[in-house]
């Protein structure tokens, strides 16, 4: 498959911090790829030097087939975490702008805004002021700007930060729909589970380096060995602690364990034996959230 974006050797340094560190992805075209990671991760920095508002030290970044991002620039939409429109103006009046420097051709412009602001839900609202929106509207709106001159690629950083579960699933369904369209989608997420249902691929960043990077099954298969379901009676004193498990979560009377990668379950199975009444045990997939929290807090413990 074609890539949408190549990084080769790419690093990024400020100061003595390096941000990113010889990273190397391909983001397959016509997909929605996730870059996960916790904050600082370099995730920012690398969708920055996407767009080239910040350059790498080193390495080459191809975007859209060209070494240039002036030359593709008119072929992405690009929506930051941190947001900002004239709030002033009238909904449609920004669209419309924006509309126009994005290079919309000018026959063009109402209907395409006539559109966004149907498909996102705003056309009640098209005569506001964007400073009369609320937090969700005016996501709503940041997201049709971002997409009104019909881009290739898209750049989505916290997308659903602000957005009720409804208006949630409004952004997802556009995004699946312009996946199917043949546009390629980057998701910049905290949000596990919003990887989870939307990614075809995901990348996970830890101190500007490369952890996890495939498909989310995949990833998941990987791990599912890793992982176990134990079920005891209700009342019982479950332990805290079994040598070659890294975290015990609970849900009720469940107990999701995740166990290092030398760890044999059945090792397990004959410790909590000997201490509960076991009503199931089953080796079962972690969840995305569960792969993160465990791989971010190894390589952490690992640098201290």
């Amino acid at each position: 498959m074609n890539a949408a974006v190549q990084f080769e050797n790419v690093c990024k340094c400020f100061g003595r911090i390096a941000a990113v560190k010889n990273l190397n992805l391909s983001v397959p075209s016509a997909s929605v790829y996730g870059f996960i990671g916790p904050n600082g991760a370099g995730k920012t920095t690398t969708i920055r030097m996407i767009m080239d508002i910040i350059r790498p030290d080193t390495g080459l970044i191809t975007v859209l087939n060209s070494n240039s991002i002036n030359q593709a620039r008119k072929c992405i939409g690009y929506m930051p975490e941190e947001r900002g429109l004239y709030r002033k103006m009238t909904v449609s009046d920004v669209l419309s702008y924006f509309a126009a420097i994005k290079g919309v051709n000018r026959s063009k412009i109402k209907q395409s805004v006539s559109n966004w602001l149907d498909q996102v839900e705003l056309t009640q609202s098209a005569g506001k002021r964007v400073e009369e929106l609320s937090r969700g509207m005016h996501q709503k709106l940041q997201f049709a700007v971002t997409v009104i001159n019909d881009p290739d690629l898209l750049i989505l950083d916290e997308p659903f930060s602000g957005l009720d579960p409804l208006n949630t699933d409004l952004l997802k369904t556009i995004i699946r729909q312009m996946k199917s369209l043949g546009k390629t989608i980057i998701l910049s997420t905290h949000a596990m589970h919003e990887a989870e249902q939307l990614c075809d691929g995901i990348v996970l960043i830890n101190k500007g380096q490369v952890l996890l990077e495939g498909t989310v099954s995949e990833i998941k298969k990987a791990y599912m060995s890793h992982a176990v379901k134990v079920e005891i009676e209700s009342g019982e004193d479950f332990p805290n602690e079994i040598n070659g498990v890294e975290n015990i979560r609970q849900e009720g009377s469940c107990f999701y364990l995740t166990l290092q990668s030398d760890t044999k379950t059945q090792y397990v199975l004959q410790y909590l034996a000997q201490s509960v009444h076991i009503r199931e045990f089953k080796v079962c997939v972690p969840s995305l959230h569960e792969i993160f929290v465990n791989q971010v807090s190894k390589t952490n413990a690992a640098d201290s």
